[in-house]
């Protein structure tokens, strides 16, 4: 990473003053988070996570030891998306609804601690997929210190492995809406099918970057084509079937393409070309 790159990423922040960060325990909003706290001093900084059925149970618990390490105040915030049709009914622009909520409650946490800006970990990826989380962000006066100077995904982990920082190796993450289909309503039910199925999958088969895509009566799971050995193996697939039958699914199903993160947003894919 070019030393210029983050002299000029260390000078947004110090402009800021002070700063709610959006903070969701990846390795993105980590890194923007460590580096908020190390330019305007801790007391300048409030983490704030929101506290979604959208959001697994480990990585919430997760986002607490980051910040409790970090040194950092942090709030978590219920949000109630959905309780929103415009979310939960699943449009391909659910996202914008779910961060407009978001934005809003920073705005007034921002507010009512006299704080100048909110800040979330966008990056040069983020404009290469469709995010409509993003132009939220935008209408609600948010900035991405990380993307306004120019960062990268590799530049992230690079500088997360430089400041010890215990996100920098973790694999991409999402909300667990991202695994429902566009059209299909998001419930409770289906997002707790999906979080059980990827608990499962990565702390008791050991893959650390996996999905399940839920399709009705179909779970589809997406894991490295380095995986597809260990996950077919007859110790491996006849009990991870079991499983997620127990939790409701009817039929399981391995994706031959491979683990790959916004996989559902494949059907927006000429728009990035």
């Amino acid at each position: 990473m070019e030393p210029a790159k983050l002299n000029r990423l260390n000078k947004i922040i110090a402009k800021l003053n002070s700063v709610v960060v959006a903070f969701s325990g990846g390795v993105d909003s980590t890194l923007l988070l460590a580096l908020c706290a190390q330019q305007l001093g801790s007391g300048l900084v409030i983490a704030a996570t929101a506290d979604s059925a959208t959001m697994a149970r480990r990585e919430l618990a997760e986002t607490q030891k980051i910040v409790k390490k970090l040194g950092v105040r942090h709030v978590i915030t219920p949000t109630a998306e959905l309780g929103n049709d415009y979310f939960a009914d699943n449009p391909p622009d659910r996202c914008y609804y779910c961060k407009q909520e978001l934005f809003s409650e920073l705005r007034n946490l921002a507010e009512a601690n006299g704080f100048k800006h909110i800040v979330y970990g966008a990056t040069k990826e983020d404009l290469q997929d469709y995010r409509p989380g993003m132009r939220a962000g935008e209408k609600a006066g948010a900035k991405a210190p990380l993307l306004e100077a120019d960062f990268d995904k590799k530049d992230v982990r690079e500088l997360s492995h430089r400041l010890g920082l215990s996100t920098a190796n973790k694999p991409a993450t999402a909300c667990l809406a991202s695994r429902i289909p566009y059209g299909t309503r998001i419930t409770s039910e289906n997002l707790s099918q999906v979080e059980q199925a990827e608990d499962l999958l990565k702390h008791r088969f050991g893959f650390s970057q996996v999905r399940v895509r839920h399709h009705g009566d179909i779970a589809r799971i997406e894991v490295p084509a380095s995986g597809f050995s260990q996950i077919l193996s007859n110790g491996y697939s006849n009990k991870i079937v079991s499983e997620l039958k127990q939790l409701g699914f009817l039929y399981v199903t391995l994706d031959l393409t491979g683990f790959r993160s916004g996989s559902m947003n494949e059907i927006f894919k000429n728009n990035f070309e």
